[in-house]
């Protein structure tokens, strides 16, 4: 595992309260492209259901970073493009079970007039560092 080093709060910056602020590490650097809620078979999971589609956008980013051979714990920053902020707590929720309060990565959220396809409600992309 890299060596991270998580700041929530840097000097002269308001507290963060669902991410940090900054994320230092060593290592091999992994960026896993945004993924969408789609299974194993290309079939979306959850449509027009913002929780589901989180779990199953954290399950590929899961599975993409288990190919890495990274885990959740090695995730530096998170980016979330939604259709509407109103799934941004479906996301949370979705984040919190993969990833401890302790450990939580830099991350942004943006909302999108559209993804891709227009079922898909959000796109999550990640980067890692993994170490040596």
């Amino acid at each position: 595992m890299a060596e991270l080093t998580r700041i929530p709060a840097p000097d002269g910056v308001a507290p963060a309260a669902a991410y940090s602020h900054v994320v230092i590490g060593t290592g091999r650097f992994v960026a896993i492209s945004g993924q969408v809620a789609l299974d194993e078979d290309g079939k979306l999971v959850g449509e027009n259901d913002p929780a589901a589609q989180a779990r199953q956008t954290f399950e590929n980013l899961r599975r993409c970073l288990a190919a890495a051979g990274a885990t959740f714990d090695d995730v530096i920053k998170l980016t979330y493009y939604v259709t509407d902020m109103a799934h941004i707590p479906a996301v949370r929720a979705a984040r919190d079970a993969c990833i401890s309060p302790d450990h939580l990565p830099a991350s942004t959220a943006v909302q999108v007039a559209g993804l891709v396809r227009p079922d898909f409600l959000m796109e999550i992309e990640a980067y890692a560092v993994v170490g040596e």
